[in-house]
C-alpha cells in the first residue's frame, strides 16, 4: 500500500493513540501525536510547556500558533520522510489549512484520514477511567466534557472536508483493539 501520510482523527478517548501506533507500525512510520509533544514539553518544564499546561490544565487547546509550529517542525524530521500519521492534527480548519501549505511546503500530500467515531457516553466512561489508571490531571470531569464539546464543535466538521477530497474512512472505534485495527487496514488496503 502506498497510504502513508495519514491523519486519524476521532474525540478523545476513541483510541486515536491506540490505533496510530498499530498502524505506525504495520506501515513503519513515526505516529505523530501533538498530545504526547504537548506533554513531553509539560514534564520537561520547558517554556513551551508551561504555556501548554495553563490552558491544558483548564481543558483549553493550545493555541494554533504553537501548534502549527510544532508540527510543522515535526514533519520537516527526517524520519517523516517515508510518511507519518498524525493524531490530534489538524483540530479546525486554520490547522488543514496550515497543514495543506506545510505539506506543499514539503512537496507530498495526504493519502488518507480515519475518522474513529464513539458514541459520547462510551468515551466518557473511557477517559474517566484513564484519568484514574494514568493519573492525568488533565482529565477532569469538567475537561473532559469540554474538550468533547470543543471536538464536536471544531474538528468534527473536518470531515466533510476530507471526504469532499475523497480521503476520509470512518471507522467505529469501540470494540476489539485488535480487530478495530483490522477494520482500519482494510479501509486503507494495507496489507
Amino acid at each position: 500500500m502506498t497510504a502513508s501520510r495519514l491523519i486519524i482523527m476521532g474525540p478523545q478517548g476513541a483510541g486515536k493513540g491506540t490505533q496510530a501506533a498499530l498502524l505506525a507500525s504495520r506501515l513503519d512510520v513515526p505516529a505523530i501525536s501533538t498530545g504526547d509533544i504537548f506533554r513531553a514539553h509539560i514534564g520537561g518544564g520547558t517554556e513551551l510547556g508551561k504555556l501548554a499546561q495553563s490552558y491544558t490544565a483548564r481543558g483549553e487547546l493550545v493555541p494554533d500558533e504553537v501548534t502549527n509550529r510544532m508540527v510543522r517542525d515535526r514533519l520537516s524530521q527526517p524520519d517523516v520522510s517515508g510518511g507519518f500519521i498524525l493524531d490530534g492534527y489538524p483540530r479546525n480548519a486554520a490547522q488543514v489549512q496550515e497543514l495543506d501549505g506545510i505539506l506543499s511546503d514539503l512537496g507530498v500530500s495526504l493519502d488518507a484520514v480515519v475518522e474513529l467515531v464513539a458514541d459520547r457516553a462510551e468515551l466518557l466512561a473511557r477517559l474517566r477511567q484513564r484519568a484514574v489508571v494514568e493519573g492525568r490531571e488533565d482529565d477532569t470531569e469538567e475537561a473532559i466534557a469540554r474538550r468533547l464539546d470543543i471536538y464536536a464543535e471544531q474538528t468534527a466538521p473536518l470531515t466533510g472536508a476530507y471526504e469532499a477530497r475523497g480521503l476520509l474512512r470512518q471507522v467505529d472505534g469501540i470494540g476489539d483493539i485488535a480487530d478495530i485495527a483490522d477494520t482500519i487496514a482494510a479501509a486503507l488496503d494495507v496489507r
